[in-house]
């Protein structure tokens, strides 16, 4: 009964995507967008996915496992119109997959441990390509992670799998001569460059703290979001004792509020 109640709800989401799809009284918005206008929306709703998930806030998570469920039905009706793929092979195709690539499940294959469960993804994953893992190029490893991760955990990632094979420092203090070179480097790209040119020396600039986190055993990723976190919490003090708009704030009245609710913050 409830398998039969889960498809129907499915087949009810495919049909309401259709509908605000159809050409016949669809929604304007809807029929406007393309594969790459709902990019943003993917992402957003991941990360929308994985901040409910860190509240532990269920009905926060099912709703946001919904916006993330309508991106990929909205995609696939999407690719259905222009004749690329349904959302029955996209369905069809991901089964297939796990049950490939876990012969231990699904097939007669013994492991001893979740190490050997791993090394058998990566291998069948890599055969699916028509690759041999043990030859395969470092690059090609790296250029993946940069396609499929956020900016800042794929240099993490890329960074770590370099210094794995040797490409690495001799001690942290070259780091940091690396960092203060790529921050001069900046500082002369603002001065004197294109938003091109400074926009590529900033990228070796936070390339480089990445560094400076991976050899400190940092999560920059964690740090980062900390502190968009404590901005906001800060600023959301200071909203609840302003009796004006923001913008009708000075600076130097700013800047009181906020030590105000950086000291608050900090005593509670």
């Amino acid at each position: 009964m409830e398998e039969n109640q889960t498809l129907a709800a499915l087949q009810e989401l495919i049909d309401v995507v259709a509908k605000l799809r159809s050409p016949d009284g669809g929604c304007p918005w809807d029929l406007a967008q393309t594969p790459q206008s709902l990019t943003p929306y993917v992402i957003e709703e991941a990360y929308e996915v994985v901040d409910a998930i860190q509240t532990g806030d269920k009905q926060a998570i099912a709703e946001e496992l919904g916006d993330l469920l309508l991106q990929v039905v909205l995609q696939a009706q999407i690719a259905n119109e222009a004749g690329d793929f349904t959302l029955k092979e996209v369905a069809e195709g991901i089964s297939e997959k796990l049950i490939r690539r876990h012969p231990h499940v699904f097939g007669d294959v013994t492991v001893e441990n979740v190490d050997e469960i791993r090394q058998n993804w990566e291998t069948i994953k890599a055969q699916e390509k028509g690759e041999n893992p043990e030859n395969q190029k470092l690059s090609h490893k790296l250029n993946r992670y940069r396609r499929q991760m956020p900016p800042l955990s794929a240099a993490m990632k890329i960074s770590k799998k370099a210094a794995a094979v040797g490409f690495e420092w001799n001690n942290v203090e070259e780091v940091w001569e690396k960092f203060h070179e790529e921050l001069g480097e900046f500082q002369q790209a603002l001065a004197e460059e294109t938003p091109e040119r400074q926009e590529s020396e900033l990228g070796d600039l936070l390339f480089a703290i990445i560094q400076l986190a991976r050899w400190y055993k940092l999560d920059a990723s964690a740090g980062l979001q900390g502190t968009s976190l404590r901005f906001v919490q800060r600023l959301q003090k200071m909203e609840d004792v302003m009796d004006r708009p923001l913008a009708e704030y000075s600076l130097e009245e700013l800047d009181a509020l906020w030590q105000q609710a950086k000291a608050k913050l900090s005593n509670s």
